[in-house]
């Protein structure tokens, strides 16, 4: 299986279930890793035969911030279910996390991953 990545895009959005959390903006970073067969590709170098990570990560920012999820857990179910959906992508593994969430810790989050490898 072909695995296309994309590390720690990073921005900010309301995310939190806390009321002081939907007052302000937070940093998020999420990790994705997305099945996608590579040799078409790889044979053309065609923009059109590869997962295009860049337009895939625009539209997972515009997504959080338009959604403004309560929980990590619902953004990372939501973004696995858009990707896959949006994208063709039949197996994904999403790690959302939110930086200094919880005193003393780098970041919380979680991870999800949906589909088939196949």
């Amino acid at each position: 299986m072909d695995v296309v990545v994309v590390k720690d895009l990073r921005f900010k959005t309301i995310i939190g279930l806390w009321d002081w959390e939907r007052q302000m903006q937070q940093i998020v970073s999420i990790d994705l890793e997305m099945a996608w067969d590579m040799s078409r590709a790889a044979k053309s170098e065609d923009l059109s035969d590869a997962l295009d990570y860049k337009s895939v990560s625009q539209r997972v920012e515009k997504f959080v911030q338009e959604k403004q999820f309560k929980l990590v857990e619902a953004a990372a179910d939501g973004i696995a279910a858009m990707i896959m959906s949006d994208f063709n992508v039949p197996w994904i593994k999403v790690a959302i996390h939110k930086p200094h969430a919880v005193t003393g810790s780098q970041s919380v989050g979680v991870i999800v991953e949906r589909g088939n490898h196949a």
